[in-house]
């Protein structure tokens, strides 16, 4: 199992190579992301006494507690914190999404409630046109019957006026008998008791002919209150289509203000587009020029690069090669006048460090052949792996190269300097056998090639292109942090005008709900004026045939006064004639 421990070392003495170390468990990885604490235990081992104290490793121990592997913990600690890391970054990005999705939810919640809501009232709004255009057919209804019942009103009063101008014309001949009677008389005729008792007949019928009136005056009032009730009915109705016309008005008043306030905002929105597309344009100037630099700058680490692989493999030939040295050299005067047991003290500890640094360079390059496995078991995945893994496994195939390429950089210096160590070593050796008596077979230090110029050249030359390449990555600095102030700013202009496109679209679904409901109320203005006015118009008719008809009446009740007046007055001569006596003796 593997634990993250800690390196503790105990004090010793000079001779005794160093103090005790022993391994402090921290923690216990449980699965391949998951890690928990466990008890402070200590736990012997000789093979972490290379090892620094207080240097954090990770250690496999057997199900006996006995140390199996020891390596650093830096690297891995570094992959666990990025695995951690990307981990963190996906939980964002999904509860993002489904922030996201919350809000779209939301809204459509919204939309959907306002739509009902708007549903609702337009059914009321039909529901209430059907009630009063059914009010509107029992008014016409009822109208009709008004109608029907004055027609026969009309017609009754009709035919009293043809009686009436029948009884006049009977009346007129009568009374021209009677004139042409009173010339007889004039002339000596004398009215017998016989035609006496015939005129006062002939009168009488006269009399009953005479119609009266005032069953059809009652029958007009009657139509005149039906009238007047109608026209109560219907008057409410021209009131509130009254109403319904002003408040068409003000939805076209306010029609127009929100298409005002529409064109204003369009416009503004348009301004700040054509701002944002400059501002975007001019970013894009910016990035490119990044990028040049930027591959320029991958141009001269790739020359420092260069540098560096001809400044190691320089060293590399100096720690291979005996003909060739590096400036420094061993001072075998100094070695030669040393006492003999200082050193071979100084041979022991040179030894010993070489094995530490022997030991590390196998540990890191055991940590870079377990890198190259895991590369290529995260290639294979990525070869059979589907698309919505694909980009997942790509990152962390970037991230395992990018690792491998680091520790593989650091273990060439490392390299180098277990070689350097091993001739720095070798020489002491060979100082240490001549002085014990023994022959070096190989020993041809007086013909060896010092380097130390061309390194010399080469590293200012590296120097001259570190120079460049710090100078460059603050100026791209600066415009990297110009970019993203401008990118800020842009997105900031963005959002702005996303939320404005927003209000937009509101205003727009308002002013269109607008227009579409005075639409609708204009349709039933016109469809209640449309039935209102055949109606009204019906009834200002029948107000007018009834006035007719009152004014005919009134002169069919003069006319029949008169012709009472007239019978009286022939009554009265025909009595003054039938009361002298002395006319019928005559």
């Amino acid at each position: 199992m593997l634990y993250l421990a800690e390196v503790q070392k105990q004090k010793g003495g000079l001779l005794s190579g160093g103090g005790k170390a022993e391994l402090k468990l921290l923690a216990c990885q449980r699965t391949d992301q998951n890690w928990s604490t466990v008890s402070e235990e200590v736990i012997a081992a000789e093979d972490a006494s290379k090892l620094n104290d207080g240097a954090l490793v990770l250690v496999e121990l057997n199900p006996n507690r006995q140390v199996q592997r020891i390596q650093e913990a830096g690297r891995p600690l570094v992959n666990i914190l990025q695995n951690f890391s990307r981990q963190l970054e996906k939980f964002k990005l999904k509860e993002d999404e489904i922030d996201q999705w919350k809000q779209s939810l939301t809204f459509q919640a919204q939309e959907l409630n306002r739509r009902e809501m708007e549903m609702e009232a337009r059914l009321e709004q039909l529901q209430n046109m059907e009630d009063e255009l059914h009010q509107l057919e029992e008014q016409k209804q009822e109208v009709d019957t008004s109608r029907s019942e004055i027609e026969r009103l009309q017609a009754e009063i009709e035919r009293n006026r043809q009686e009436l101008e029948g009884a006049w014309e009977h009346l007129r001949g009568e009374q021209r008998r009677l004139e042409e009677r009173q010339a007889d008389f004039k002339q000596g005729t004398v009215l017998d008791e016989e035609q006496s008792r015939a005129m006062g007949e002939l009168l009488d019928r006269l009399s009953s002919r005479i119609p009266p009136t005032e069953t059809v005056t009652e029958h007009l009032h009657l139509g005149f209150e039906l009238l007047e009730k109608q026209q109560a009915i219907l008057s409410p109705h021209w009131e509130q289509l009254q109403q319904q016309k002003t408040a068409i008005a003000q939805q076209q008043e306010e029609v127009e203000r929100l298409s005002q306030i529409l064109s204003d905002r369009q416009n503004v929105w348009q301004q700040g587009q054509n701002s944002l597309a400059q501002q975007t344009a001019q970013l894009q100037v910016n990035t490119a020029e990044l990028n040049n630099k930027q591959d320029y700058i991958n141009l001269l680490k790739e020359q420092l690069r260069n540098q560096e692989d001809l400044y190691q493999q320089i060293h590399t030939l100096a720690a291979t090669s005996g003909d060739v040295v590096l400036g420094q050299q061993v001072d075998v005067e100094a070695l030669q006048k040393m006492p003999l047991e200082e050193l071979q003290k100084i041979v022991q500890d040179l030894q010993h460090k070489l094995e530490i640094d022997a030991s590390f360079v196998h540990d890191q390059e055991q940590e870079l052949k377990y890198k190259q496995e895991a590369i290529e078991e995260l290639q294979n995945k990525l070869n059979q792996a589907s698309d919505q893994d694909h980009i997942n496994l790509e990152l962390e195939l970037t991230d395992e190269k990018d690792l491998y390429e680091m520790l593989n950089s650091s273990l060439v210096g490392q390299r180098r300097n277990m070689l350097q160590h091993q001739k720095f070593l070798k020489q002491h050796q060979n100082v240490l056998l001549r002085r014990q008596g023994h022959t070096i077979a190989d020993e041809e230090e007086g013909n060896q090639i010092n380097l130390g110029p061309v390194l010399l050249q080469i590293e200012t030359q590296r120097q001259q292109y570190s120079q460049e390449i710090q100078k460059l990555e603050r100026e791209i600095e600066q415009m990297r942090a110009g970019i993203d102030l401008a990118q800020g700013m842009i997105d900031n202009q963005t959002h702005d005008l996303e939320e404005k496109q927003q209000e937009l679209k509101a205003i727009e679904e308002n002013l269109l709900s607008l227009r579409t409901a005075t639409a609708q109320c204009c349709g039933r203005v016109n469809l209640y004026e449309e039935v209102l006015q055949p109606i009204q118009d019906c009834l200002d008719n029948l107000r007018q045939k009834l006035q007719g008809i009152r004014e005919s009446l009134d002169q069919f009740q003069e006319t029949g006064d008169h012709q009472l007046q007239a019978i009286a007055q022939m009554r009265q001569t025909l009595q003054s004639l039938i009361s002298q006596p002395e006319l019928l003796a005559s």
